[in-house]
C-alpha cells in the first residue's frame, strides 16, 4: 500500500509540474505564430467533418481543435494546462467556432469508453510522460472503427534535436518517463497502438518555418515563449557558464538548420488509424 501511495503521490506531482511547465512564456503564441499550419494538416488528414464527435487530447490553446469544429463537428478541446484555454477561447470566437474546452490528463481520461467519433493530437500527447498509458487512453475513449489522427516532432527533426541539445541541461527525468519526440518514430507508434487498429497510415512531412529570422531571433523567442526551454533556462539559472553554453548550443543548432534567411524544415510524423 505504501508503494502504491508513493507512485501515486509522485504522479501527481509529475502532472503539477508538466501543466506548471506549459503555463511559462506563451506558448499560444508558439500555436499560432510558428506552427499554426500543423492543426488543420491533422485535421484534414483524419477526415474529421460534420457531425463528428471529436476529442482533441492536450490541445493547448485549439491549434486543432479550432479548425476541427469549423468543419461543423463536435469538439472537445482538453489539456493538462487549462490557463491555455482562455487564448484558445478568444481565438475561437474569432475564428467562428463554436467548441467545449475541459482539464484533462491525457494518460487517465474521465471519458466513457468508445465515446469519440475521431480522437485527435496536435504535437501534444507526446508530451505524456507514460507513453503506453496515453496511447490506451486515447484508444479507449475511441469508437471502434473510429479515426485517430497523431502528429508528433520526430527525434531525427529539429525540435527533436532541440531536446536532445537541452536534456544535457535539464534535471534527470522521472522514472518512467519516456522523451516525447518518441511519439515521432514509426516503430515506437506501431508499438503503441498498431495491434488495435487497422489501416493505419505514417508519413513523414515537414514543416516550413519563416518565424525568425537568425537563429538568435528562434533562440530568443523559445527562451521567452516556450515552456520546456524557459524550464530548462530556470534549472541552470545560477550557472551563467552553463547558461552561456546552452545559449550557444541552441544557436548552433538553428545555424545547421538554416536554409537561409532564416527558414527551416522541421520535421514531423503524421500517424492516422481506425481503431479496431
Amino acid at each position: 500500500m505504501t508503494d502504491i501511495s508513493t507512485t501515486h503521490d509522485a504522479d501527481l506531482a509529475l502532472k503539477a509540474k508538466h501543466r506548471a511547465m506549459w503555463a511559462l512564456g506563451n506558448y499560444p503564441a508558439v500555436a499560432t505564430e510558428v506552427i499554426a499550419e500543423l492543426g488543420p494538416a491533422l485535421v484534414a488528414a483524419t477526415g474529421i467533418g460534420p457531425g463528428d464527435r471529436v476529442l482533441d487530447i492536450a490541445a493547448g490553446s485549439g491549434n486543432a481543435s479550432i479548425p476541427a469544429a469549423l468543419t461543423g463537428a463536435t469538439v472537445l478541446a482538453t489539456d493538462l494546462t487549462p490557463e491555455l484555454f482562455e487564448v484558445g477561447r478568444r481565438d475561437a470566437e474569432a475564428a467562428g467556432a463554436t467548441l467545449d474546452w475541459q482539464e484533462a490528463d491525457a494518460e487517465a481520461l474521465l471519458f466513457d469508453d468508445a465515446s469519440f467519433d475521431a480522437v485527435i493530437s496536435c504535437v501534444g500527447v507526446m508530451f505524456a510522460p507514460h507513453h503506453r498509458a496515453a496511447a490506451d487512453e486515447l484508444l479507449r475513449v475511441t469508437r471502434p472503427g473510429g479515426r485517430i489522427g497523431l502528429l508528433s516532432w520526430t527525434p531525427t527533426g529539429f525540435i527533436g534535436q532541440m531536446f536532445a541539445t537541452m536534456k544535457p541541461y535539464a534535471p534527470p527525468p522521472p522514472p518512467g518517463a519516456q522523451p516525447p519526440p518518441l511519439w515521432g518514430d514509426e516503430v515506437h507508434v506501431r508499438e503503441l497502438i498498431g495491434d488495435r487498429v487497422t489501416d493505419l497510415q505514417a508519413r513523414t512531412d515537414n514543416l516550413r518555418v519563416e518565424r525568425f529570422a537568425t537563429g538568435e531571433d528562434f533562440r530568443e523567442f523559445f527562451k521567452s515563449a516556450y515552456g520546456p526551454t524557459i524550464a530548462v533556462y530556470r534549472n541552470i539559472a545560477d550557472d551563467h557558464e552553463r547558461v552561456a553554453a546552452l545559449d550557444l548550443d541552441l544557436l548552433e543548432l538553428a545555424q545547421r538548420h538554416d536554409l537561409g534567411g532564416g527558414a527551416m524544415n522541421w520535421e514531423y510524423l503524421l500517424v492516422t488509424a481506425q481503431r479496431g
